[in-house]
Formats: structure tokens, C-alpha cells, sequence
């Protein structure tokens, strides 16, 4: 066990330091500004030592090797998309190595508090699904934000339209007084059509970005409306309608339906903070549970039906509108 906890620490050590020397050394603002660094040297400037630029060159290739045995390309944008949705400043394989320092530590954390190799696993898979959890709840967070925000900026382009101002003369106009995160999605709509795009690809990435049906309501109206002719301002005002419709049914909805999901998670939640409690005033009372064959079958078992149970309390305490 000591050489265990002994390599469980230089191992969390080493993912620090990685960790660290990754935020500092290798991110793309030193990249950038190296390179102007060197951009700006004339012929009489310093030249370029071939063993710095060699050593620099080597190490980027292999920080991208890392990556590529780490991420297939599918993964990557897969997970480089989910990081954006929530609005997280990371790479995803930043991101990977957050959640292997979260899974190590936790997990040793675990084991030197209880002594139980169970607690060391039950901490790497606690460890291993905080960073997950923590980019959901990130990203239903800003797409709450993103989707309350979403009829003052359908009306802010309304307004515009009306002035006679064009469609991304009306997006400019909501990037001027629009919050995070409907602004910064504004802008990346701004820019990718400066860059070349066209209003149509640009509002489809939009929507793979922030998945909400309201904007995918509004999107299919500019996209309609563009193919067929039409007054959009005339659309536009009748879909804020409906967003803002849908928006206080949702609310009653939620506040009818507190009660069932508070319970739901008391039920899921409730096994298991009284298990650890009792473990830690009386170990030998509850360990019987751990170390017989039996009691590791009803813990199974009854981890199996609060899951069930869970589900059940959800699926009817979730309504569409």
C-alpha cells in the first residue's frame, strides 16, 4: 500500500507539473508572441540560434504527437465543440489533463482518508466525472443566459430592419448592446461572414454551437425567408412572441413540478451521503456491506433501483412545451 500511495503521488506530482508548464509555457499567446519576436528581426538584428529554434520546433511536434494519441480527430471536435457551447477558455487537451489530475487526486485524496483501495476507485470515478459535470452545468448556464437574452436581441433586429438597416447591419446593432454570451456568439457570427461566408453557413454554425430550439426557430425563419421573399421583421416579431410564450409556460411548468424533482433527487442522493456518514462514525458497522458477497449484491442491487427510481421521478417530472 505504500508503494501504492507513493506512486499515486509522483504520479499526481508529475500531471501538476505538466499541468502548470502546459498554462505557462505552451499556450498560444507565448507562440504568438514569439514569433512576432522574431518576425521584427532585420538583417542586422540577432539572428535566430538554429538550437533554440530546433528544441522549440521538436517540442510543439511533440505536444501534437500527445495529442493525436490521446484524441482521434473525432473526438477532438466533439469535445473542442462541447468546451465552446459552455464557454470554457480550454483546449480539449488541457481539458483531458484537468480531468486526469481530478481523477488522480481525488482518488489518492479518498485513500488516505479511508485506508480502502474501494475509496481509491470509487475516487478516481468520482474525480474522473467532475470535469464532465462541471462542463454541463457550464453549458446550461450560458445556454440559460443565451435563450433569455434570445427575444431582446430578436427584437433589437427587428427594430433595426424596420430602420432600414440590413440583416448584419441589424447583427452589428446587437453586438453594440447585447451581454455574454449573446454578444460573443454575435460576434464569431460577424466575423465568419467577413470572412467569407455566407449568412446561411454562418447561422448554421451558430446552431450546432448553442443548441436551442428557439434559435433554431428563429434561424429557419431567416432561412425560409431569404429562399421565399417576404417581410422578415413581420416574422421575426411573431416568433419573439411565441419565444416569450413559451418561455412562462415553462416557468409554471417548473414551478409545479418542484416538488417531484426535489424528491427525486433526495431519493438518488439520500443511500448514498448516509452510507459514507455512517462509514466514517462506525466503519465496522456498515463494512460487513463491502467485504460479503451478499452485501456487495444489495448494494448493487439497490444501486441499480435508486437509479430506476431516479429515471422514473425525471421522466414524469419533465414536460415538453
Amino acid at each position: 500500500m505504500t508503494y501504492l500511495l507513493i506512486l499515486l503521488v509522483l504520479f499526481s506530482s508529475c500531471l501538476f507539473f505538466i499541468a502548470i508548464f502546459q498554462l505557462f509555457f505552451l499556450t498560444d499567446k507565448r507562440m504568438q508572441k514569439r514569433i512576432k519576436h522574431y518576425l521584427k528581426k532585420g538583417p542586422e538584428g540577432i539572428k535566430l540560434d538554429r538550437k533554440k529554434f530546433n528544441f522549440i520546433v521538436q517540442f510543439r511536434v511533440a505536444n501534437q504527437q500527445l495529442k493525436n494519441r490521446l484524441l482521434t480527430k473525432k473526438k477532438d471536435i466533439k469535445l473542442d465543440l462541447s468546451l465552446k457551447r459552455a464557454g470554457v477558455p480550454l483546449k480539449p487537451e488541457e481539458y483531458l489533463l484537468f480531468q486526469f489530475i481530478s481523477t488522480a487526486l481525488l482518488g489518492m485524496f479518498l485513500y488516505i482518508l479511508s485506508g480502502n483501495l474501494f475509496f481509491l476507485f470509487l475516487g478516481f470515478f468520482i474525480g474522473y466525472f467532475i470535469p464532465i459535470w462541471w462542463v454541463k452545468k457550464k453549458q446550461l448556464e450560458r445556454m440559460k443566459k443565451f435563450n433569455d437574452s434570445l427575444p431582446d436581441m430578436i427584437t433589437t433586429v427587428v427594430g433595426s430592419l424596420r430602420a432600414g438597416f440590413s440583416f448584419p447591419q441589424a447583427l452589428k446593432t446587437v453586438v453594440e448592446e447585447a451581454n455574454s454570451p449573446m454578444k460573443e456568439e454575435m460576434e464569431i457570427v460577424l466575423r465568419e461572414m467577413q470572412y467569407g461566408s455566407s449568412i446561411e453557413e454562418a447561422l448554421t454554425s451558430l446552431k450546432e454551437r448553442m443548441p436551442s430550439e428557439d434559435l433554431e426557430l428563429m434561424i429557419q425563419a431567416i432561412l425560409i425567408q431569404r429562399q421565399v421573399g417576404g417581410n422578415l421583421a413581420t416574422v421575426l416579431d411573431k416568433i419573439v412572441e411565441t419565444i416569450r410564450d413559451r418561455t412562462r409556460i415553462q416557468q409554471q411548468i417548473l414551478t409545479l413540478t418542484a416538488q417531484g424533482r426535489l424528491s427525486g433527487i433526495v431519493i438518488g442522493l439520500l443511500p448514498i451521503i448516509l452510507a459514507i456518514v455512517i462509514y466514517f462514525i462506525e466503519p465496522d458497522y456498515i463494512g460487513t456491506l463491502f467485504s460479503h458477497p451478499i452485501g456487495l449484491g444489495m448494494i448493487l442491487i439497490g444501486l441499480v433501483a435508486g437509479i430506476i427510481g431516479f429515471i422514473l421521478i425525471r421522466k414524469l417530472t419533465v414536460i415538453e412545451v
